[in-house]
C-alpha cells in the first residue's frame, strides 16, 4: 500500500506539473543567424506557443558550425521542457556525414517534440551574371573552370550545389558561411558568383530585383516561385528537400512534450498558420513525436547517401 502511495503521489505531482508548464519563459534555440530560415520559422512558432501557452517563447540564435554549437548545448540543457530547439535536418541528420566528430547523438541526446514543416532552395546569381537562365548558367560556369564561387550556410545548401557540381559537371569554388544570409550579402556585394538561397530569404530577394533565381531544388517548380524552373528541368533526378523540427533535450517528460505537440499541431492545422508559412517559403509538413523520431532516423541514412553522392569529403 506504502508503496502504491509513493506512485500515486508521483502520478499527480507529475499531472500537476505538466498542467502548470510553462510557469517562466522558454527558450527557443535556433542554430543558425538571425534572419535565416529557421529563425523565420521559430519566430512564427513563438508567436504561436506564446499565445497559446501564457508565458514567453523567447528565440535565441546561436550559430555556427553547421548548428552543432546550439545542438550540443540543447542537448546538455536540463530536460524540464524550458530549452528547446528549432531544428533542421542540418545538425539533426547531416552532420554525422558531413563531420568526421559531432559531439552529441542526435537521436539519443533528443526527445522529438513535432516536425514542422519542408523548405527547399534556390539557385541565386546577381542580375548582372552573364548567364540569364540554368541552362546557359551550366553553359558559361563549364567554359570558366575553376573561375566562380558558390557560398552556402547550412548543409542543404552545401549538398545542393555539390549535387550541381557533381551532376552538372562543373568546376567551382565552396565558400563556407555561419548561415545563408551571409552568403546572400556577399552574393550582393560580388563576392560570389553564385548561391544557393533556402526559400524564405530567395522569395525577398526575388522581390527587392537585385538577385535573380535560375532553379529550385525541389522535385518540380514550386507555386511560390512560377517562373523559376526545377534544376531537374536540365539535370534529371536533381532533388533536395530540407525541413524544421521542434525538440528538447532526451528525458524532457513525456507529458511536457505530448503538452507542445499538441499546441504546436493546433496551430499548424489553422489555415493562417499555412500562409504565414508559405509566405517565407516553408509548407507546413507535420509529424507527431514519435513519426519525428522514425523519419530522423531514416533522414541520417538519407543525407550519408545524399553526401556521399555529392563527392563531400567529411570535415
Amino acid at each position: 500500500m506504502r508503496l502504491f502511495g509513493v506512485l500515486l503521489s508521483f502520478f499527480f505531482s507529475s499531472l500537476a506539473f505538466s498542467q502548470s508548464y510553462p510557469s517562466k519563459p522558454v527558450k527557443l534555440i535556433v542554430p543558425f543567424p538571425a534572419g535565416s530560415a529557421t529563425d523565420q520559422v521559430a519566430r512564427l512558432l513563438g508567436a504561436q506557443l506564446q499565445e497559446a501557452l501564457k508565458q514567453p517563447f523567447v528565440v535565441e540564435n546561436k550559430p555556427g558550425a553547421q548548428g552543432m554549437i546550439a545542438a550540443e548545448g540543447v542537448a546538455k540543457s536540463p530536460p524540464d521542457g524550458y530549452t528547446l530547439m528549432v531544428s533542421t535536418n542540418t545538425p539533426q541528420a547531416a552532420a554525422l556525414s558531413l563531420f568526421k566528430k559531432v559531439p552529441y547523438d542526435p537521436v539519443k541526446d533528443f526527445e522529438p517534440i513535432a516536425r514542422l514543416g519542408t523548405i527547399s532552395f534556390m539557385l541565386m546569381v546577381r542580375r548582372d551574371f552573364p548567364a540569364k537562365n540554368l541552362k546557359e548558367f551550366l553553359e558559361h560556369v563549364r567554359s570558366q573552370p575553376g573561375k566562380h564561387a558558390c557560398g552556402y550556410g547550412s548543409s542543404g545548401s552545401q549538398v545542393a550545389q555539390s549535387m550541381l557540381r557533381s551532376m552538372g559537371k562543373l568546376d567551382f569554388a565552396d565558400i563556407p558561411y555561419k548561415g545563408i544570409p551571409q552568403a546572400v550579402t556577399d552574393l550582393l556585394g560580388g563576392t560570389l558568383g553564385c548561391a544557393f538561397v533556402d526559400m524564405a530569404n530567395a522569395l525577398g530577394q526575388l522581390k527587392g530585383g537585385k538577385l535573380r533565381g535560375l532553379g529550385v531544388t525541389s522535385e518540380k517548380r514550386t507555386t511560390l516561385a512560377a517562373d523559376v524552373p526545377a534544376i531537374a528541368e536540365e539535370l534529371k533526378g536533381y532533388e533536395l528537400i530540407a525541413w524544421f523540427a521542434l525538440m528538447a533535450p532526451a528525458n524532457t517528460p513525456k507529458d511536457i512534450v505530448q503538452k507542445l505537440y499538441d499546441t504546436t499541431n493546433t496551430g499548424l492545422s489553422k489555415l493562417e498558420t499555412k500562409e504565414k508559412f508559405a509566405g517565407i517559403g516553408t509548407d507546413v509538413a507535420p509529424m507527431n513525436p514519435q513519426q519525428l523520431a522514425g523519419f530522423i532516423k531514416s533522414e541520417i541514412s538519407k543525407w550519408a547517401t545524399l553526401v556521399k553522392a555529392a563527392g563531400i569529403q567529411p570535415e
